[in-house]
């Protein structure tokens, strides 16, 4: 923990959280952009209620301000790896529906899974700043075989889906740039504590 205190380890995570925060504030003007595109070519209502939606991630959490920086780090990572999990069923979904039809939704959708990937290692190298580590292989294996797969959905309940998927992605990204810039704020330890 002495490591993580020092300046030079202050340094780097403030350089980490603002690369982060970037990263974060790009993958959310995708999304936006790919939200709008998935909107259209799947025939939905951009006002469309979607009711939670099962292994989606809430962004909205109780107590925000109480979270230690580890905590949000590794609640934001455990959100990323459930949305790389998602967005690639939703890429496999698109191309059984559409097949080349729509490519140019198709590569939207990829990019934006790639940028989650990025996002996750990202946050890993975070947490192993802050010498907490990051969960280790076993959950992660554990999480790539993860739970059985749910039932097949009808075609319009995989629109619905995925437009709920993009909606929290989105917000997630809102409350990544949040967390980071919370985290990137001096530590009590290194100088006077700050009031909230």
């Amino acid at each position: 923990m002495a490591a993580a205190d020092s300046p030079s380890a202050a340094l780097r995570r403030r350089d980490l959280c603002s690369r982060g925060i970037r990263l974060a504030g790009k993958m959310r003007a995708d999304v936006v952009d790919l939200l709008d595109a998935y909107v259209e070519q799947q025939g939905l209502d951009a006002s469309a209620s979607v009711a939670a939606v099962e292994g989606v991630p809430l962004a909205a959490v109780e107590r925000w301000d109480e979270q230690t920086g580890t905590q949000r780090l590794l609640e934001n990572l455990a959100a990323y790896r459930a949305f790389r999990a998602l967005l690639a069923q939703m890429l496999e979904e698109q191309r059984e529906q559409l097949g080349e039809a729509e490519a140019g939704l198709g590569r939207a959708l990829a990019a934006v899974l790639l940028q989650v990937s990025a996002f996750a290692y990202h946050l890993e190298e975070l947490l192993r700043l802050e010498s907490r580590g990051i969960p280790g292989e076993e959950e992660e294996e554990e999480e790539e075989d993860g739970p059985p797969p749910p039932p097949r959905l009808s075609l319009f309940e995989q629109k619905l889906r995925g437009l709920g998927v993009l909606r929290e992605l989105a917000q997630w990204a809102v409350r990544s740039v949040r967390d980071l810039r919370q985290l990137a704020k001096p530590s009590p330890a290194t100088g006077a504590a700050e009031s909230p």
